[in-house]
């Protein structure tokens, strides 16, 4: 699965326990007509991929669904969903752009007829 949409934030790098666990935390905000925050957590050397994103880029994630089970102490079952990345790529356009000429460089089209045909198919 994938999210696709605009870093909203790249947290720092948590480490948890004596074995070293660690977590990095990216919120990512969807395009849509209801723009969603969805946290996606990067574990262990996953967690490196985000040093090289920042703020406002455009990017896919692609994700893993976990859950668990937590017993309590009284015996119930609790349940947990986490959303783990593990790839990201850049969809910022960025320098591509700039390499662009601005549009009134661009000289407009002579000849024009509204006699020529229209082919196109819709």
């Amino acid at each position: 699965m994938e999210v696709i949409g605009k870093v909203k934030l790249i947290g720092e790098v948590q480490t948890f326990g004596s074995n070293g666990f660690r977590k990095r935390e990216l919120v990512v905000t969807t395009d849509e007509q209801y723009p969603q925050m969805i946290m996606v957590e990067f574990v262990q050397d996953k967690c490196d991929l985000l040093n090289s994103y920042a703020v406002g880029q455009d990017v896919k994630v692609s994700i893993n669904l976990r859950g668990r089970e937590w017993i309590n102490p009284q015996g119930e079952a609790k349940y947990f969903n986490s959303i783990q990345g593990w790839r990201i790529e850049n969809l910022s356009q960025g320098n591509q752009a700039q390499n662009l000429p601005p549009v009134d460089q661009f000289q407009p089209a002579a000849n024009v007829s509204g006699a020529e045909p229209d082919d196109l198919p819709f």
